[in-house]
Order: structure tokens, then C-alpha cells, then sequence
């Protein structure tokens, strides 16, 4: 007869200790690294995308500022932003410090956010992310604002409007994830904060010298066609990624993405055909941009058919805030209210049209497939985020304008920010 003895005892713990443990999978791992890589690299993809469109005495700081991000915002997310984004819960509002400077986020999956792939996956992914949502920003005030102010905004911004939205949507115990927001990507997260934050800095800060006075062309298309065209790249990762696993939720995700950029695209060339006369270059990367914002809420949610409404629909409703925007007295240079606050916009509340359980059970179905309470949440998840995001990036603004001001001299600003700010300059020729 067989007597268990205190040793072999321990060693069946042990056991089925190990067999609890939950198991990394190389495969997940990998494609959440990989769109980790592909979604940094939308952040300087971006800066070639904004830069393009300035003046060419501003080229070079405008895609410095994105390229600066990528380093600032690295640091903060390690530091305290991923705990104030996903830490443990506080009342619904905010991620405790617990997790300050990576303590506790290691090699071992975290069953909450991604249980298949190493807690330290998941937390690069998501500063990606948190990476690129600043940067979108400062499309509205190219052209017209101090170097060391516009570090202090971003630092501030994004630990004290990013990091908390970002808990509320995503986070485990927030509170718009609680109510049954649906956002995959980032529709509210990333852009409707970062367009309506566009929004106040374009008003705070003023118009350029010489706006509506002064030809202010891009000073190189090409440059923007190639922005944009990283920029679809890098958003396979950045929506396909956000399955946290190399499965066919993931595929479903990278085809509407996909699908929506080329239907915006296209759309967007035929309302500048129709207005303009002339099928804008200019408008067709604009256009790609805008279905991507438009898709990335619902690009988990969502299928093919529903991917083309919603990117037609972005091409639609950005080129028309885009025109509006140029006939107001409203100077957000590049237009990042009209393409991502909008677009974000629409397609988070696209979400609570199109979502259907049968592309993903995790979400719910929106209004075409039943529910009409899907539309109404996504509604209020969309007005909170507008709400907060304005109102916080209008008072960080106006307290830096008090103590270190916004803007550079007028003489800087009519020599250019390469060289008044940098000394350096993009072109000698």
C-alpha cells in the first residue's frame, strides 16, 4: 500500500502549482511584439506626415516632436503612466502606483489584460499607444509653439488626461469599461482625446502670423504620401495587435482595417473631385488616415461590409469638418480635430451601430444587430472623453501659457522653429 509521505505531499503542490500556472505562448507573444515594432514606428511615420505638410522652415521641429515623444513618453510609461493606466483599480477613476517603475509587471502573463503572453508584452504594446496619442496633438499647433513648453504640456497631458482615460476605457474596474464601452483600438482612448485636445490648443494658442494672409502650402506632398503610407503599415499593429494574440480575431481586425483605409481613401478623392475639381493627392492620403481613425474602435467588432460603411462615412464627415474648419477663423494647422476628433467620433459611435457578437463574443451587438443600448453608452463614452479631454488640455494650456508661455517671439516664428528653436535647419539649399 502506497503512504503519502510530507516529501512527495510537496511535490504534488508543486505540481499543480505548475500545472495553474499560466503558460506564454510563443505565437501571441510574437505578434504582440511584432505590432508592438509596428505601432512605434507610426509615431515618427506621423512626424513625416506633419512635417510634409508645414512650411519647409518648420519641417524639421514638427517631426522632431514626434520623434521626442517616442523618448519622453517611454520614460513615463515605465516610470508611472502604465500604473496609472492599468494598475490596480481606484474607485473606478485611476490605476493605483503599485506599479510604479514596472514593480510587478514581468516575464509571467498578467490574466487580466493578456493571459497567453508576458506581462512586460502587454505593457510595451499598450506605451506605443500612449506614445502616439500626444504626438497626434501637435498637428494643431505646428508652426507657433516653444520647444520647452510644448515637453512640459506633453509629460503633463499624458499623465494627467492620457493615463486616466486610458484606465477608464481599458482598465480593469473602470468605469466605462464597466458600463460596456466598446473601444478595440483606441476610437476614444487615442483619438477623440488627442482630436479634441487639438481642438483646445488650436483655440488657447491663437492663429499663426499671416494665416489668411500668407500662402502656408505644404511644402512637400511627397513627404506626406510617405507618412501616410507608414501609417497604414504600422496600424496592422496597431488594430490587429490590440486581439493580444495571433488568432482570428486578429485576422478579422487587420482585413477591416484595411478595408476602411481604402474606402476612405477613395471617398475622400471623390469629394475633392466634386468640390475642388481636381482629385486632391493631399486629400487620398488624408483620406486613408481618416478611415483608419474611423475603424480602429470598432476594428474587433466588426465586419468587411460594415468596415466599408464606416470608412466611407469618415471620408464623408472628416472632408466636410476639414472644409469647415478652413472657412472658420480656427487655425489647428493640420487639421487634427477634423480628422481625428471626427473621425474618432464617428467611428466610435459607428461601433454602436455595426458591432456584432458573431465577429467577436466578447463585445456586444450595436444597434443594427438588436441593440440600441450599445449606441447610447458608446454616446456617453464618447461625450466623457470630449468633455474631459478639452476641458483638462484648456486649463494645462492657459496655466504653462501664465508660467513659461505657449508661443515662440514673433520674430522666431517668422524665421522659422528649426532654427529659432533647434539652430538647425531641415534643407541647406
Amino acid at each position: 500500500m502506497y503512504t503519502a509521505t510530507p516529501l512527495t505531499l510537496f511535490q504534488s503542490a508543486l505540481g499543480q502549482v505548475a500545472q495553474a500556472k499560466p503558460e506564454v505562448n510563443s505565437g501571441d507573444t510574437a505578434w504582440v511584439l511584432v505590432s508592438a515594432a509596428l505601432v512605434m514606428i507610426m509615431t515618427p511615420a506621423l512626424g513625416f506626415f506633419y512635417g510634409g505638410m508645414v512650411r519647409k522652415k518648420n519641417a524639421l521641429s514638427t517631426i522632431n516632436w514626434s520623434f521626442i515623444i517616442v523618448a519622453l513618453i517611454s520614460v513615463q510609461w515605465v516610470l508611472w503612466g502604465y500604473s496609472l493606466a492599468f494598475g490596480p483599480d481606484k474607485g473606478g477613476l485611476i490605476g493605483n502606483l503599485s506599479w510604479f517603475g514596472l514593480n510587478g509587471v514581468g516575464q509571467e502573463p498578467n490574466a487580466d489584460y493578456a493571459g497567453t503572453i508576458p506581462h512586460l508584452a502587454f505593457m510595451i504594446f499598450q506605451a506605443m499607444f500612449a506614445i502616439i496619442t500626444p504626438a497626434l496633438i501637435t498637428g494643431a499647433f505646428a508652426e507657433r509653439m516653444k520647444f520647452s513648453t510644448f515637453l512640459v504640456f506633453i509629460l503633463i497631458w499624458a499623465t494627467i488626461v492620457y493615463d486616466p482615460i486610458a484606465h477608464w476605457v481599458w482598465g480593469v474596474g473602470g468605469w466605462l469599461r464597466n458600463m460596456g464601452a466598446l473601444d478595440f483600438a483606441g476610437g476614444t482612448v487615442v483619438h477623440i482625446s488627442s482630436g479634441v485636445a487639438a481642438l483646445a490648443a488650436a483655440m488657447v494658442l491663437g492663429r499663426r502670423q499671416g494665416y489668411g494672409k500668407e500662402p502656408m502650402e505644404p511644402h512637400d506632398i511627397t513627404m506626406v504620401i510617405l507618412g501616410a503610407g507608414l501609417l497604414w503599415f504600422g496600424w496592422f499593429g496597431f488594430n490587429a495587435g490590440s486581439a493580444v494574440g495571433s488568432n482570428g480575431l486578429a485576422t478579422s481586425a487587420f482585413v477591416v482595417t484595411n478595408t476602411a483605409a481604402g474606402t476612405s481613401a477613395l471617398t475622400w478623392m471623390l469629394m475633392s473631385w466634386i468640390f475642388s475639381k481636381r482629385p486632391s493627392v493631399l486629400g487620398m492620403a488624408s483620406g486613408a488616415v481618416v478611415g483608419l481613425v474611423a475603424i480602429t474602435p470598432a476594428s474587433g467588432f466588426v465586419g468587411p461590409l460594415a468596415a466599408i460603411a464606416i470608412g466611407a462615412g469618415a471620408g464623408v464627415f472628416c472632408f466636410l469638418a476639414v472644409r469647415m474648419r478652413s472657412r472658420s477663423r480656427l487655425d489647428d494647422s493640420l487639421d487634427v480635430w477634423g480628422c481625428h476628433g471626427v473621425g474618432g467620433t464617428w467611428g466610435a459611435l459607428a461601433t454602436g451601430l455595426f458591432a456584432s457578437k458573431a465577429i467577436n463574443p466578447a463585445g456586444a451587438d450595436g444597434l443594427f444587430y438588436g441593440n440600441p443600448q450599445q449606441l447610447w453608452i458608446q454616446f456617453i463614452s464618447v461625450a466623457v472623453v470630449w468633455a474631459v479631454s478639452f476641458s483638462a488640455t484648456w486649463v494645462i494650456l492657459k496655466v504653462l501659457d501664465a508660467t513659461m508661455g505657449l508661443r515662440v517671439k514673433n520674430h522666431e516664428e517668422d524665421m522659422g522653429l528649426d532654427l529659432s528653436q533647434h539652430g538647425e535647419a531641415a534643407y541647406r539649399i
